[in-house]
């Protein structure tokens, strides 16, 4: 929305976002409205969070509202502005059919912004539902300045211009054909290199990402803060693992990108060197980065695919098994109950109530323990099944490199003598990228590694100190009770005291657990919010920083994306 009395009219863009209706039906939206004859270019900014009535609609709590004001003047504004500049908005609770609305006047600071220029200013919405893990919503907000300037025509410049710029343009084009007419190869030569060096700097900002960066995802994340509040100390590890083996996957197929990334500009970089020696025809040189792109997309296509069939059937194949496994467990168990039941129809039956109440937390842990190590060998076989596709993929595209330079030597378009040469260096640089790529998985595998084991120390003394503080309660508990004993035992107290004075123990001390339990919970909540407020931040910096430096990038054959 414009205001056409401004000097510089402000356009305002928000987007409406529309959470899934299979989690909660929440609505948020981002209005503004410019305000007519302000010289300071005022602006009313609306933010609306609605969590709209539907029948899977859950109460929010906890809402956390970063609101994105770089370059902006701020009144009348109930948040907090931080120095990273953004202002926060919270709400403790928000119930199904209500809405949170946010108003503030906001202007462009003097000077901030020029004419044409835009400035992006996200609003991210984060809050807690029935869900286990907080949700996210982003609603993006564009500022666009526009200048005006009111131009009065001259038509007696205009006339005088016209014959001179007329002029001067014959001139100009009897000079340029006399030129192109008698430095056409020296002029041909200019452009292959100018190609040359145009491809280089596109290749230095390929669309993938350096391996170097094996302390990126060291920083907390939302899954591992889950894992550390859980309420459950005993799956901690569990959780553990399986994070640390998805992270390992998923470093593997960021690496093996890298590397096919890596070997498309090698191949693209080749063939421009050699068209730009006059080895080459420059259109052969085109023809061929055509043909690569084509296989390469159909090559990426079929592991694709190939990968999606052998995922299934891996599945398939582990479910199978699982459930072979789980009957055997179940009927082992289901045995191992009535010989027990036999041989404890001899004993007492408070023994035969505790063996029987052993046995079947002992049945609890196999179960779990085999269900463990089946996940595991169902990763395992995932693994080995993308790394087997991986190997693959590389030696296909080698193939296909070789296919083309041996069509191009039999067409006669490649003298041999340079299809050798350029086999050599094409393999010697293939050479150096494997033992590069090799290194930095073994040091991404290194990092990952180290930081599993700080991660797996840290769970463990979570577990230890909350199994030592549930120690300490039922010692005490246990103390206060011998101690009771002892006194009706020395005469001290009747029967009907000692009963008091235990029922009072036991109501004591259960609720000096409950307290402490309900303390830690609090401490946790606070603890956990103020690791995810940090994370969001960090997150949002990233962001900012990979925008600055950002800038396009293009294809290893054919013209930069626009």
């Amino acid at each position: 929305m414009a205001a056409s009395r401004c000097p510089f009219p402000v356009e305002l863009c928000g987007r409406r976002l529309i959470f899934p209706a299979a989690m909660c039906d929440v609505t948020r939206a981002s209005e503004s409205r410019v305000s007519g004859q302000s010289t300071a270019q005022t602006a009313q900014v609306r933010l609306l969070v609605n969590n709209s009535q539907t029948p899977d609609a859950a109460n929010l709590s906890d809402l956390v509202l970063l609101d994105n004001v770089t370059g902006l003047t701020i009144w009348a504004s109930p948040g907090n502005k931080t120095s990273a500049g953004f202002q926060a908005f919270r709400k403790q609770f928000l119930p199904v059919g209500d809405a949170f609305l946010v108003s503030y006047t906001a202007a462009l600071e003097a000077g901030g912004v020029g004419s044409g220029a835009r400035l992006l200013l996200p609003a991210l919405l984060s809050f807690e539902s029935s869900s286990p893990n907080r949700t996210q919503l982003k609603a993006l907000f564009t500022v666009t300045a526009e200048e005006k300037i009111k131009v009065l025509p001259n038509h007696g410049l205009h006339v005088a211009g016209f014959f001179v710029a007329f002029i001067v343009s014959l001139v100009l084009a009897w000079v340029t054909l006399f030129i192109m007419g008698r430095y056409q190869c020296w002029k041909g030569s200019v452009l292959t290199g100018h190609q040359v060096q145009h491809h280089e700097s596109k290749l230095e900002h390929s669309q993938f990402t350096s391996a170097d960066g094996v302390n990126e995802d060291l920083a907390l994340n939302d899954h591992m803060v889950d894992i550390l509040f859980s309420e459950d100390p005993g799956g901690m590890l569990q959780a553990l693992e399986e994070l640390e083996i998805a992270t390992l996957n998923q470093a593997d197929a960021e690496l093996e990108a890298c590397r096919t990334q890596i070997s498309k500009d090698v191949i693209a970089l080749l063939l421009r060197n050699l068209a730009s020696s006059g080895r080459l025809s420059t259109q052969v040189e085109r023809r061929m980065g055509a043909v690569f792109k084509k296989q390469f997309l159909s090559l990426e296509r079929e592991i694709r695919e190939e990968l999606d069939r052998k995922m299934v059937a891996l599945t398939a194949e582990c479910d199978l098994e699982t459930r072979k496994k789980t009957e055997n467990q179940y009927q082992r168990e289901v045995a191992a109950t009535e010989e027990a039941e036999e041989l404890l129809k001899r004993v007492s039956e408070r023994s035969a109530a505790e063996c029987s109440a052993s046995l079947r937390a002992l049945h609890g842990l196999e179960l779990g323990h085999l269900r463990r190590s089946l996940a595991l060998q169902k990763e395992e076989d995932f693994a080995r099944a993308r790394r087997q596709l991986a190997v693959f993929q590389r030696s296909e595209l080698h193939n296909i490199f070789f296919a083309q330079i041996k069509s191009a030597i039999f067409k006669g378009e490649l003298k041999p003598e340079a299809a050798k040469m350029l086999l050599q260096d094409y393999c010697n640089i293939q050479e150096d990228v494997e033992e590069l790529m090799d290194y930095f998985q073994a040091s991404k595998r290194y990092h990952l590694s180290k930081r599993f084991g700080h991660r797996e120390y840290l769970v463990q003394n979570i577990q230890s100190s909350e199994t030592r503080v549930q120690g300490l309660l039922s010692a005490a508990a246990a103390q206060l009770t011998l101690l009771i004993q002892k006194h009706e035992r020395a005469g001290y107290l009747d029967e009907g005291q000692m009963e008091v004075l235990l029922e009072r123990a036991q109501t004591e001390v259960f609720s000096v657990k409950q307290k402490l339990d309900s303390d830690l919970k609090q401490e946790k909540k606070k603890l956990r919010q103020k690791l995810i407020t940090r994370r969001r931040r960090e997150m949002l910096q990233s962001t900012r920083n990979s925008g600055r430096s950002s800038c396009p990038s293009g294809t290893p054959f054919g013209p930069p994306r626009m």
